[in-house]
Order: C-alpha cells, then sequence, then structure tokens
C-alpha cells in the first residue's frame, strides 16, 4: 500500500512539472508572437496621425521623413510611388515630416489641410511637381524674384477642388505646428539630418538608390 502510495505521488509530481513546463512554453510562445517589430516598438518612427498609403497590415513599413521643398524629395518621390505599385500589397509607405526650408511649414500645411478634404496625396504631388515654381534653390533667387508662395498654394488647391476658405482657416490658426515640431523632433532623435530619409521596417536606408531600398524591403519580406 505504501508503495502505491509513493508511485502515485510520484506521478503526480511528474505531472506537475509538466503541467508547469507546459504553461511557461505557452507563455513564452504567446509573447513571442507578439513581440512588435522594430517600426511599431519605436514610436518616434510612427505616430498615429501619420498620413499612410498602402495595406495597413503590410509585413513592411517604410517611413519616409520629407520636406516639400527638398528637391531630393521630389526627385524620390516616384521611385518610393513606383515601390508601392510593384510590391501592392507586402509595403505601406509612412510620411513624416522634416522642415528645413523657407517654405516647408506652409507647403506641409496645405498638404495636411488638403487631407482633410480626402486629397491629401494629389496636393504632395501637385506640389512636388510644380516645385519649380514656389521652391527656394540655394538662394539662385533674389528677394524681388520671390513668388507670391500663398498665392500659388491657393491656386494648386483651387485646381484640385478643394474648399480653399477651410484651408485658410487651419492656416491661420496654425492647426498642424505642433504635429509638424513633433515629427522634426522624432527625426531628429533617430538621427535625421537630410531629407529624404527612409526607414525600411526600422532600418534606415544609407543610399538613397531605388536598388538599395528594393534590397532592404527584400530582406524585410524574407525574415
Amino acid at each position: 500500500m505504501k508503495k502505491e502510495i509513493k508511485i502515485l505521488g510520484a506521478i503526480a509530481v511528474v505531472v506537475i512539472i509538466a503541467a508547469i513546463i507546459g504553461a511557461n512554453y505557452y507563455r513564452n510562445s504567446i509573447q513571442s508572437e507578439r513581440k512588435p517589430t522594430a517600426t511599431t516598438a519605436n514610436s518616434s518612427l510612427v505616430r498615429a496621425d501619420s498620413p499612410t498609403l498602402g495595406a495597413t497590415d503590410a509585413p513592411v513599413t517604410i517611413v519616409e521623413f520629407l520636406d516639400p521643398e527638398c528637391e531630393s524629395c521630389r526627385a524620390f518621390n516616384p521611385t518610393v510611388k513606383k515601390i508601392l505599385k510593384e510590391y501592392d500589397g507586402k509595403v505601406r509607405l509612412v510620411v513624416r515630416y522634416m522642415p528645413l526650408h523657407p517654405n516647408s511649414l506652409l507647403a506641409a500645411t496645405y498638404t495636411e489641410a488638403a487631407g482633410e478634404q480626402g486629397k491629401y496625396w494629389q496636393m504632395q504631388e501637385i506640389l512636388f511637381q510644380r516645385q519649380s515654381e514656389w521652391g527656394t534653390r540655394h538662394g539662385q533667387i533674389t528677394a524681388s524674384e520671390q513668388p507670391n508662395v500663398p498665392a500659388l498654394f491657393e491656386k494648386y488647391a483651387m485646381e484640385l477642388g478643394l474648399d480653399v476658405e477651410k484651408i485658410n482657416g487651419a492656416v491661420k490658426e496654425n492647426r498642424y505646428a505642433a504635429k509638424l515640431e513633433r515629427d522634426k523632433k522624432d527625426g531628429q532623435s533617430l538621427g535625421v539630418r537630410q531629407t529624404p530619409t527612409l526607414f525600411v521596417n526600422g532600418r534606415k536606408l544609407a543610399r538613397l538608390y531605388e536598388a538599395d531600398l528594393k534590397s532592404l524591403i527584400n530582406e524585410e519580406l524574407k525574415k
């Protein structure tokens, strides 16, 4: 009888140990599944109100810190849009601002205000396409040659069929100042010193080449 009790006791101990091991394995497995990616873990990369383009569940996120008045941003923009089409459903774009030029803040404000009327990307596109009309180009334009930038932006807004009065209201109240300043500080904390600067799932793109960007994307897709 005592021998049987000892056997049952040993079996009970084994069962308890197995249950503990199983519980630990399950907990560790769940934590592993929920482990955030480099992009989601760093709140300085993506904010809840950041403009996004592409599938929300895409496995790869490109975060681009840009300046609407930056010539390199304008030049690289078609490449980014091309890659979004090529990797449809696999890549999404998140836009952050790094205003470094004289008209950057106003341009970003117009873009954000256009977004409230459902035409964020259209305004971004027209500002890039006509950047030569309103952008400052390394001191090549004298003070007397400076265009009336607000008037040009209003013109673009009307061409897009936007309510200009609503946009002017956003400009007058400086509605997006806090957002733009936050983006700039986030960028600085991430080491952004020039535009455009891109991150692929949290990994900084070292060289502004299409091949390099695709290489980073492909590496992330293989993970």
